[in-house]
């Protein structure tokens, strides 16, 4: 990587690094908002050695985004080595404040001798601006999340609504945010509603560093059970968070869902067996012929991702591409097998790249027009599963000769 370069004795400009902070839209951040630094440098000399020392940075919490990229360069038509690494700063408070030179240490070939020098950047002032408005970073409730986007996956094991008195449910909601790390993520929000019995289980957060900064994750999982046989409803939970990218406060939302008693209800309702047996036997075939076309209906409307479809819809009406893009990970999750089909689909494969890149890319590429995507992934059926035959009734056939 290092030697390349022919040795010559250095001049003045033929060493630089420098410091520069990246906030989307240049605004000032606010404390806990990630900003990016880069440190770049520039080297007209032959170097065999190398080491970045950076300052302790205490009025920050930080990670290092990858590894140090070292690339080739010309400047002023000489060769030279280019040097990039990037970390991402949290400010803890508002206030100006000042990061001190980070230092390169440098052991390079000078006049065909080896010695150390030290590269030092520029002190590099920083601006963090106070929050305004309601909430904020220095208020106990409710928490604080600045992100570049936030999507809530809500998955119910079995769902709610056909529990029946005591009968438990696992709920486990998971939050997705860009730009922050782990420990950023608002705690397990309390799950308590009259007549419904709620144990909370473990917390898991991790944390995946990419080029474009930090992406975290953080599941909550309850134990759910209907302690009334009334239908109840858990009301919908709000987590507010301010989105970086558009400097607005947003809302994301676990979703209100009814818990037991529809169960019970229809077992209630059912109609008592009939005395006559010919009664009992008509009753029988109709009830029979009844099941079987409420088995052909749930197959093509009790869909796995039909409720997230129809999130999906109403997202693409009221133009919001966050939301659509939430909708269609959900039923991703939901129902693999259509998340295939629709991969597998020549014409969508490109819009749903286009949807990805225009919110989580640079922002250069449109978002494509959600009315028709979202028809056109509606369209799409997932692949049937083949069903099991059934063995004959005088037992297994021969094999044939």
């Amino acid at each position: 990587m290092f030697a390349a370069t022919p040795a010559f004795a250095l001049e003045d400009g033929d060493l630089g690094l420098t410091v520069t902070a990246e906030v989307p839209g240049g605004a000032a951040p606010y404390p806990r908002e990630m900003v990016l630094l880069r440190i770049r440098g520039t080297y007209r000399a032959q170097i065999a050695l190398e080491d970045l020392r950076q300052p302790s940075l205490p009025h920050f919490g930080w990670t290092q985004l990858g590894r140090d990229h070292w690339s080739r360069v010309t400047i002023q038509g000489q060769e030279a080595r280019g040097f990039e690494r990037t970390v991402a700063v949290f400010p803890q408070g508002p206030g100006r404040f000042v990061i001190d030179p980070f230092v390169h240490r440098l052991t390079i070939v000078d006049g065909g001798e080896r010695r150390v020098v030290e590269v030092r950047s520029a002190p590099l002032p920083l601006e963090v601006a106070a929050w305004q408005g309601p909430g904020g970073p220095d208020a106990p409730e409710p928490w604080w999340l600045a992100a570049q986007d936030v999507t809530v996956t809500d998955q119910w094991e079995p769902e709610p609504e056909t529990l029946k008195l005591g009968e438990p449910a696992r709920r486990t909601v998971t939050l997705d945010a860009r730009g922050v790390t782990a420990d950023a993520l608002p705690p397990r929000p309390v799950l308590r509603t009259r007549g419904v019995l709620t144990f909370a289980g473990p917390v898991e957060r991790q944390t995946r560093i990419t080029p474009a900064g930090p992406v975290a994750r953080v599941t909550y999982r309850w134990d759910v059970r209907p302690g009334v046989p009334e239908p109840i409803t858990l009301s919908a939970i709000a987590i507010p968070w301010f989105d970086t990218r558009a400097r607005v406060m947003r809302e994301a939302e676990i979703p209100a869902r009814i818990v037991g008693g529809r169960a019970a209800k229809v077992a209630e309702e059912a109609p008592p067996p009939p005395a006559s047996p010919w009664r009992a036997l008509a009753a029988g075939l109709a009830a029979f012929g009844l099941a079987l076309s409420a088995w052909g209906l749930s197959r093509h409307r009790a869909a796995p991702a039909a409720p997230a479809l129809r999130r999906l819809a109403r997202a693409a009406r009221r133009r919001d591409a966050r939301s659509f893009h939430a909708a269609l990970t959900d039923a991703g999750r939901r129902d693999p097998a259509l998340a295939a089909a629709w991969r597998a689909d020549p014409g969508l494969g490109p819009r749903l790249a286009a949807l990805d890149a225009a919110l989580f890319g640079k922002g250069d590429v449109p978002v494509p027009a959600l009315d028709g995507l979202a028809r056109d992934l509606r369209a799409i059926r997932a692949p049937a599963a083949p069903a099991d035959g059934l063995a004959p009734l005088d037992g297994p056939r021969p094999a044939k000769v």
